[in-house]
């Protein structure tokens, strides 16, 4: 049977070390309680309730998690911000890696390469969209005017319910210069020596990045992929800025055919427009789950493909 430890008094010393620390971590201490700690419980707790935000919450027990299994908007914005996703979070690692690679080229002018990449991922998203519009619009847009030029046919990307999802994913390609980054630099840690070995066995560009280079950045690919991911389930500004926000009478739209109505984007209208607080709460706290599980059918995933240094 092992003991359990014993704990062990704080000598004089660390006492009034303590003492010391104490008056300085304690406003990070309160800030967490009452501005982290307790609207998270807070809010498990009004997603038992019929709360509008003003006035007492009425429990109402499992009443707004049952109601989600009939909502078709729940599961059409669920739907939208799960496509969205799957398709987002693998071009943006494709378009994160190549930027990489581009910026890890022994040229003149790579630092200022590395910064124009790297610019557009530190513009407020707000701005990003707005020139986004522009650059998408049907009318006088650079993107239709450079496909009809090519001699193919003009999209509406706005418009079109099959394009507006695939708009907002070109949108998140321009943030790909922070990701590029990060994987630059594991770029930068493979060991030349693999690259002159296999140049001496005959094996060419191509399948020395896929022999040598995509293995030993597996690990980065997974972290863009977690942190994509979580990125991607909560979309919300671009969406609501390409749908203008409110349209008349203060409704919110929602692109055509619901095509932009994301899952944060859903719980946003059912807080403040439709004043549903706790129905908007077990959403929060359903994609708290629905979160977690991705996390871990992900990291699950991953030890078939991610290979460590130390393994």
């Amino acid at each position: 049977m092992i003991a359990a430890p014993r704990l062990r008094r704080l000598t004089v010393d660390e006492r009034r070390s303590l003492r010391t620390a104490l008056p300085f971590i304690a406003p990070w201490i309160v800030g967490f309680i009452a501005f982290t700690l307790y609207p998270i419980f807070y809010s498990l707790y009004l997603s038992f309730t019929r709360y509008s935000g003003f006035g007492d919450a009425t429990p109402v027990g499992f009443e707004n998690y049952t109601h989600m299994a009939s909502d078709p908007l729940f599961w059409q914005a669920l739907g939208n911000t799960f496509y969205y996703t799957a398709l987002a979070v693998p071009v943006g690692v494709v378009v994160a890696i190549a930027l990489a690679m581009m910026m890890n080229q022994n040229v003149r002018e790579v630092a200022f390469y590395r910064a124009a990449f790297y610019l557009p991922s530190i513009l407020p998203l707000f701005a990003l969209t707005f020139i986004f519009i522009v650059l998408l619009n049907p009318g006088f847009g650079l993107v239709d005017y450079v496909l009809e030029l090519v001699g193919l046919p003009a999209v509406n990307w706005l418009g079109d319910a099959h394009w507006t999802k695939i708009s907002i994913v070109l949108l998140a390609q321009l943030g790909a210069g922070g990701p590029a980054l990060i994987f630059l630099a594991s770029l930068r840690a493979v060991p030349s020596e693999l690259y002159e070995a296999a140049k001496l066995e005959g094996a060419g560009p191509i399948r020395s990045f896929y022999k040598i280079t995509l293995p030993l950045i597996t690990p980065v690919i997974l972290f863009d992929i977690i942190y994509g991911t979580i990125l991607g389930i909560q979309i919300f500004t671009p969406a609501f800025v390409l749908t203008g926000g409110t349209s008349g009478g203060g409704a919110y739209t929602t692109g055509p055919e619901n095509s932009l109505l994301f899952y944060v984007f859903y719980l946003y209208k059912t807080a403040f427009q439709y004043s549903d607080m706790g129905f908007a709460s077990a959403m929060a706290w359903v994609l708290f789950v629905i979160s977690v599980v991705l996390a871990a059918g992900i990291m699950r995933w991953s030890k078939g493909w991610v290979h460590y240094e130390s393994g």
